[in-house]
Parts: structure tokens; C-alpha cells; sequence
């Protein structure tokens, strides 16, 4: 296993050199499957698409039709399917990348294979990574997968709308997450209806503006 991850984090710290030079910020995007991942994507695209350049590299099993759907914004967008393979690694994202010009990039997203354990643990080269979770999933999930929110600057209650249909305590979770990573972010949201989308989209603009002032 060290082997495994050693050899992954020399590529991962070569892509995250590249992007930088470029200065490309690259955000590693988590969650479950359903959590609403995809659908996040696709409002962010539409929101911020006349205000910077972005791409997305989209992680799953199989088929493209995560990657269809950011298609239909006229984002650049490259799939990697992992036949059956639980998350991302560099190498992957350091192939893709040769099919996806990044030069005058401001923002590019990896949307990773929707899973709470084996993303956490795997380097892409990215700037930050970002978890979603969806209220429908249940506010345990960080005691229960604590490394992935341990490893997220950001963690995205996604579907907020819903909570007055659910027993999700949005307190409780975020003490938890709170507990697990002291200072992260807490952003509850619904990419659905909008509620919450400007701090998300803010965080953003803060983290790409940041990039270039300091490549």
C-alpha cells in the first residue's frame, strides 16, 4: 500500500506543479452516489461559465453520462471510466490531462467516483478537495467516514430543501464535521432550487482569484 500510494503522490505532486505554472485551481469534488455531485456541477457550470474558464474531469465506473450532461453547458469535459475501480488516482488524472488543453484554465473539477472511503485516500494533484452530502443520506455519515471529511476544506450539505422531510439534524453534522477537521466549512445548499448557491459559488471565485495572484 505504501508503494502503491507513494508511487501515486510523485504524479499527483508532478500534475499539481503543472496546473499551478498554469495557474489552474483544481478542485477534487467527493461524495456518495446520489449525493448530487453531478447536478452541483452542472449549476456551477451555468452560473459561472461567462465569468471564467473551467473544465471537468468526470470519474466513474462506467458509461459517459455524467460527462454528457457538463457536455451540454459547453464546458470541456474528459470521462474516465474505472471499470469497476472505487476512486480516481494521478495517473488517470495525469492521462486525461493530455487530452484536456488546461492552458488559460482558470478552474478545472474533478468529480471523483462517487464513494465515501477509498477517494479520500488518493491524491489527484488538486488544490482542495470538497465533499457533498446529501441530507437524504443521514447526518452519522462523517463519524462513520471520517477521513474524507477530515481531508475536505469544504463540506456541502447538499439538498437542504429536503431536511423538513427527513430527521437530518444539520447541527448535529456540523459539530461532527467541525469535530473531525476544526475550521472547515460548512456550506448547506440545494443545488436543486439555488438555496445557498451564491456562498458556494463565492468560495469558488475566492479560490480561483487567490490561484492567480500567487502563480
Amino acid at each position: 500500500m505504501k508503494d502503491i500510494l507513494g508511487e501515486n503522490d510523485k504524479i499527483a505532486a508532478a500534475v499539481h506543479e503543472r496546473l499551478v505554472s498554469q495557474r489552474v485551481f483544481v478542485l477534487n469534488l467527493l461524495g456518495s452516489p446520489g449525493s448530487g455531485k453531478t447536478t452541483l456541477l452542472e449549476k456551477t457550470m451555468a452560473a459561472l461559465k461567462d465569468e471564467m474558464k473551467m473544465a471537468v474531469i468526470e470519474g466513474d465506473l462506467f458509461t459517459s453520462k455524467d460527462a454528457d450532461r457538463i457536455a451540454r453547458h459547453g464546458v470541456p469535459v474528459i470521462q474516465i471510466n474505472t471499470s469497476g475501480g472505487c476512486h480516481l488516482d494521478a495517473p488517470m488524472v495525469e492521462k486525461a490531462l493530455a487530452a484536456l488543453p488546461t492552458a488559460g484554465l482558470d478552474l478545472l473539477v474533478i468529480e471523483n467516483v462517487g464513494n465515501l472511503v477509498c477517494p479520500a485516500e488518493f491524491a489527484l494533484g488538486e488544490d482542495a478537495k470538497a465533499v457533498v452530502l446529501s441530507v437524504t443520506e443521514g447526518n452519522d455519515k462523517p463519524m462513520k467516514y471520517p477521513l474524507i471529511f477530515k481531508e475536505s476544506a469544504l463540506t456541502i450539505l447538499n439538498k437542504i430543501d429536503l431536511v423538513p422531510y427527513t430527521d437530518f439534524d444539520v447541527a448535529a453534522a456540523q459539530e461532527d464535521i467541525g469535530t473531525i477537521h476544526p475550521g472547515a466549512m460548512v456550506l448547506p445548499l440545494s443545488a436543486r432550487t439555488g438555496e445557498g448557491m451564491a456562498a458556494w459559488l463565492d468560495w469558488l471565485r475566492t479560490k480561483v482569484r487567490t490561484r492567480q495572484e500567487e502563480a
